[in-house]
């Protein structure tokens, strides 16, 4: 296959400034460097480009770095024929279209020649200072005779932590792999396929992510040409036939510029080719192509309040479908794109998706990070080094969350295998999610598909093997519920270190950081008898019932029970075991069967069904309030409502002991969506004690709430 075949994008191609002429270049560099004052013929593409969008550039530094590279580079060739210098020259020129700074630029010059020449690193340095010393350094391959069949994975680590400081060191290394790419027909087949494979797992899904579209679309369409080449032929001939035909989407362009003309709106309305891939993705989903579907309509406009009022024209003058309405304005993508997306129906149905932004998004959108410029400050001081704001997983975009979070997780991938496999898997996952915490703390970052597993780990690391459950939007949730976009999260950590995660989290962690923090302890942990103990995600684990195991057995332990003053003279008076009533509760009698007076609490859910039935309530009242703490029998009952864990029955009635309490009765329901429910009946020397009490049982780890019972509780 020819370098001309695997280049799909030629068609596509924006008009106004042609392609580099790489033989014309290889020329004009084999004559050498020129004279001081004259900027080589061979970087004028680069400067003119560089110039379009910095108008002040100083471009003596592009200068003396293309006459240190090509003199460096002098008499090697690549496997195409043409001089070495072309493909830094190739590389540079990429990256001034898309708008980098001059500094980007000189270290693109020079990103080969520490790699294949003599240069050394501190030459580098010292001709043109630390910034450009260290890109060059990050994109620097390491050595095969030093790392072996690892030198490919730990390359592309170095050069992710290099980026985790930079990001300047990425973008280079896209715009390599792009000509690379362009010129990959001379290879084997089999060397282009892995090539391919590797451009598709990890460098396309990292141009996606640092937002540089205009070099991801262009990959994939490569790659595409290599790995499925009768796909790309057959997508290459419906494009071909679109071309040639007349294209319903310039008649809906011209009747929106009508209708935005005569709303008094400034905006260019142009028609926006789909690249390859996209259209083999629509003819998939959608089976026959339509005429509009080759393309997009896209409208730029001067401020974001314009993309509004273009959106309500368009809204109102045609037929909206409002299925395909996205706001990526007021909640930007991860990778820093901002556009409105919406869908109009022009004539004879004819369907139109359009994209409506201003310029300055639009350069976003397909330059990326390369459009941010320089993420140096004037003082020196990288963005990423500097301290984030509470609300910070957009606040640096040069460090945005999810480069974080891997850089986080390879740490702890130290074998080159595990970081390959795991970088590639973490790449896959292609969408991402914002989830929100409820402490006041910043904002979580999670790939789509992630649970509260993967909320744990990112906000606690290693701590995380403690999390006992959540709260998701306010409610309780399972470890492995799936958290959507803008949830709001809350983690439960058990107090207890011998807490561990069990091999089930495995199924539901989504997160590489998840998976090996798990992996690892689980590792560290192979006997869970002996270890620390675990626990599950989906079902706490059944608790035994043994309630004769804790203090005060069962039965009715001595001691007089409070007095109750009811208002029927020789009745025999009970406290209901529905809900347990103590001094100072309010209460309220029931006659029931033999004439005995049953008391319950007011608030029993009892006395609403006997009042609706029209039983008369008999009147009831503590008697002798002074005297409530001598009584050495006052029984209560009492629920805990908790997530499962082991030793929670242990913990709670250890807790239930040091407040002096004795176990009449307990059950412990079988578990339920990760929740358990406890039931006591207790026998208290004190009525005052009860609310120090409840509060020592929702101390307990993994408890969320302890109350009053309030139906009939279970005897032992």
């Amino acid at each position: 296959m020819s370098a001309e075949a695997t280049n799909p994008g030629a068609p596509l191609r924006k008009r106004g400034r042609p392609r580099i002429d790489l033989r014309r270049l290889g020329r004009v560099a084999l004559l050498g460097p020129v004279s001081r004052d004259r900027l080589p013929d061979a970087i004028g593409h680069v400067a003119e480009a560089h110039r379009a969008h910095h108008p002040d550039a100083d471009l003596s530094v592009l200068r003396k770095a293309y006459v240190l590279a090509e003199s460096s580079h002098r008499g090697q060739m690549r496997k195409s024929g043409e001089p070495y210098i072309t493909h830094p020259l190739a590389v540079t020129l990429i990256l001034a279209e898309l708008g980098a700074e001059t500094t980007t630029l000189t270290a693109s010059l020079l990103h080969d020649t520490v790699e294949d020449t003599e240069v050394t690193l501190d030459q580098v340095r010292e001709a043109f200072g630390d910034e450009v010393c260290y890109l060059v350094d990050g994109v620097t391959k390491l050595e095969k005779v030093d790392y072996g069949a690892a030198a490919e994975p730990e390359t592309f680590r170095k050069m992710l932590v290099a980026t985790g400081n930079d990001v300047r060191v990425m973008s280079i290394k896209l715009a390599d792999r792009l000509h690379n790419m362009r010129t990959l027909g001379v290879m084997r087949p089999e060397k282009q396929a892995r090539i391919a494979k590797v451009t598709r797992d990890v460098l396309i899904p990292l141009a996606e992510r640092l937002g540089v579209q205009a070099l991801k679309t262009e990959l994939e369409d490569l790659v595409f040409a290599i790995l499925h080449p009768e796909e790309y032929e057959r997508t290459q001939a419906l494009i071909s036939a679109w071309e040639s035909a007349q294209d319903p989407l310039t008649e809906i362009a011209d009747n929106v510029r009508t209708t935005l003309r005569e709303a008094g709106i400034s905006a260019e309305v142009l028609i926006r080719p789909r690249h390859f891939v996209s259209v083999h993705r629509v003819r998939i989903k959608r089976g026959e192509m339509r005429g509009t579907d080759f393309g997009r309509l896209l409208v730029l406009v001067g401020e974001d309040a314009d993309c509004y009022a273009v959106l309500g024209e368009l809204h109102t003058c045609f037929t909206p479908v409002i299925s395909e309405f996205k706001d990526f304005i007021a909640a930007p993508k991860y990778n820093l794109y901002q556009s409105l997306h919406t869908a109009v129906v022009g004539p004879e149905g004819a369907v139109a998706e359009v994209l409506i932004r201003t310029h300055r998004m639009h350069k976003v959108a397909e330059a990326g990070v390369v459009a941010l410029g320089n993420p140096y400050t004037q003082d020196g001081t990288t963005a990423a080094h500097q301290t984030e704001p509470v609300d910070g997983e957009r606040a640096d975009p040069t460090r945005p969350g999810w480069l974080s979070r891997l850089l986080d997780w390879q740490e702890s991938a130290t074998d080159s295998d595990t970081f390959w496999a795991t970088l590639r898997a973490d790449l896959a996952q292609d969408r991402e999610i914002t989830v929100f915490r409820t402490d006041g703390g910043r904002r979580l970052g999670l790939p789509a598909g992630a649970s509260c597993i993967d909320a744990a780990y990112a906000q606690y690391g290693d701590e995380a093997h403690g999390c006992i459950g959540a709260r998701v939007n306010g409610r309780l949730a399972t470890l492995s519920t799936v958290l959507n976009d803008g949830d709001t999260v809350q983690l439960l950590l058990a107090q207890d270190a011998s807490s561990g995660p069990s091999p089930e989290w495995l199924d539901h962690a989504r997160t590489p950081a998840a998976r090996i923090a798990i992996t690892a302890w689980l590792d560290a942990h192979p006997d869970g008898a002996q270890g620390p103990q675990r626990s599950r995600p989906d079902t706490p684990r059944p608790h035994a019932q043994p309630a004769d195991e804790a203090p005060g057995g069962r039965g009715r332990a001595a001691g007089r029970a409070p007095s109750v003053a009811v208002d029927a003279p020789g009745a025999p008076v009970r406290l209901a075991g529905c809900c347990t009533p103590v001094p100072p509760d309010g209460i309220v009698g029931f006659t029931v069967r033999g004439g005995a007076v049953t008391v319950h609490r007011e608030e029993c859910p009892a006395v609403t069904r006997m009042r609706k039935t029209g039983r008369a309530a008999v009147e009831a009242r503590w008697s002798d309030p002074g005297d409530w703490s001598g009584t050495t029998d006052y029984r209560v009952t009492l629920v805990a409502e908790s997530f499962g864990r082991p030793r929670l029955l242990a913990d709670l009635t250890e807790a239930i002991a040091t407040a002096e309490a004795a176990i009449v009765s307990a059950t412990v329901e079988p578990p339920s969506e990760q929740r358990v429910r406890h039931t006591y009946t207790l026998q208290l020397p004190d009525a005052a004690g009860l609310p120090g009490l409840m509060r020592a049982m929702r101390d307990v780890p993994g408890v969320y709430d302890v109350s009053r019972a309030q139906q009939p509780a279970a005897t032992g």
